[in-house]
């Protein structure tokens, strides 16, 4: 590989690891002609639905930016090594990563360099080409940019399997301030296009099989967790809204991390926050797949997440009201919220007690975390409600004095 290639690549890659919003899952494309298959196994570490670990090259094309976003590392004020790709070497890169067994499919995010619009249509070339010329059937993840054309998204949308847009900042008072060039709407505009155009997508291939299949695996954002005063509240309201409006397949939050100390706008952090990221990933999953609401995991009393505890058992020990829940006679939906037991234990709970009373030796074999679930619920082993312990003694039962999550979360 020249000199030149690897260079660009060695500063591109680099420049791309802040953004987080990198997944594969949700899409099938493959075909019996060209190279590639979106559904294979490979290195990099993004994964399928199923589980299964997907190689990706994520890169910048450009780390050139027209913007001075005060919590972006590419912002044009930043004195920074500053490189791009060509159309032509972006494909030729990707191709022999490919070839080489590197990659199962391409990550492709950019500054903003000229214009949105300009930007936009190099993306939209770089996957035009791949799959048009090279016949490249791998997965293909393109960052759509805010501001840009309508006309552009949705051709990029024919040749990509996810687009995502990035709000970055939860309130847009704070990113007016932080990101002065962007604004909500810009946002907002191309997340509602992407939405209808794939509505509109599986109605048309409804009807007729050979309909082109727009963004596949749906489109994806990413909040920036602590650059902004906003409450966990707020953040989750906001990606409540988003699956429910925009139908979007993920949010990411991605704990600021301090790359421009210099700027007063900016809070004055050691290490990114990643205890409240990874709560916020753990509310995020009650929302998508324990038919919990924003406003039961977090509320104007209680406007964010308890560090000390996962926010399954917070809302538990917020609401005795509700415990101990009876597994032989409760519907799913309430067993879904006893802590320790997860989406399949309860489907297993449901479809199984049509045959005799659940007892502790089932649900251990069913994979339910007991030394949690105990304190919750009712079943033949624990007839009984008087078992139950209060909150503040089940507290003290199930929490540590130290726990090593706060270690096992830091990049220093």
């Amino acid at each position: 590989m020249k000199q030149k290639i690897l260079k660009k690549l060695d500063i591109l890659a680099d420049a791309a690891k802040y953004d987080v919003s990198c997944s594969s899952s949700g899409s099938s494309r493959s075909g019996k002609d060209g190279v590639g298959n979106s559904v294979k196994a490979g290195v990099c570490h993004s994964f399928t639905e199923d589980g299964r670990c997907i190689s990706l090259l994520k890169i910048l094309f450009t780390n050139h930016c027209i913007y001075d976003c005060a919590y972006c590392v590419n912002r044009s004020s930043n004195d920074i090594k500053r490189s791009g790709f060509t159309v032509e070497e972006m494909v030729d890169l990707t191709i022999n990563f490919y070839k080489r067994n590197y990659i199962e499919g391409l990550f492709l995010s950019s500054g903003v360099m000229v214009s949105p619009d300009y930007t936009m249509e190099r993306l939209t070339a770089v996957a035009r080409r791949l799959r048009q010329q090279e016949k490249f059937n791998g997965y293909i993840h393109l960052k759509a940019i805010p501001g840009a054309s309508p006309d552009l998204l949705a051709e990029a949308g024919l040749y990509a399997d996810r687009l995502s847009v990035n709000i970055e900042i939860p309130s847009e008072q704070n990113l007016k301030l932080l990101a002065p060039e962007k604004n909500f709407p810009s946002v907002y505009d191309p997340m509602n296009q992407i939405h209808q155009a794939i509505s509109i997508s599986k109605e048309e291939r409804k009807k007729y099989k050979k309909a082109p299949r727009f963004v596949p695996a749906g489109q994806s954002t990413q909040l920036i967790v602590g650059a902004s005063p906003e409450s966990d509240l707020q953040i989750l309201r906001l990606a409540s809204g988003f699956y429910k409006e925009q139908n979007l397949k993920r949010v990411y939050y991605s704990g600021f991390i301090p790359v421009n100390t210099s700027d007063k706008r900016l809070p004055a952090i050691q290490q990114p926050p990643l205890l409240r990221e990874n709560r916020l990933y753990q509310a995020d999953w009650l929302m998508r797949f324990y038919q919990f609401s924003y406003n039961e995991i977090v509320d104007e009393n209680n406007q964010n997440l308890d560090p000390g505890m996962d926010p399954k058992l917070a809302f538990a020990l917020r609401n005795p009201q509700l415990f101990p829940v009876d597994l032989d006679k409760a519907p799913y939906e309430m067993i879904l919220r006893v802590p320790g037991i997860g989406v399949r234990s309860a489907k297993i709970i449901v479809a199984n007690r049509r045959f005799g009373r659940i007892g502790l030796s089932h649900l251990k074999k069913m994979g339910v975390a007991l030394n949690r679930a105990k304190y919750f619920i009712l079943c033949r082993d624990i007839p009984s409600p008087s078992r139950v312990l209060y909150p503040e003694q089940v507290r003290r039962k199930l929490l540590k004095p130290k726990s090593p999550l706060g270690k096992q979360l830091s990049l220093f």
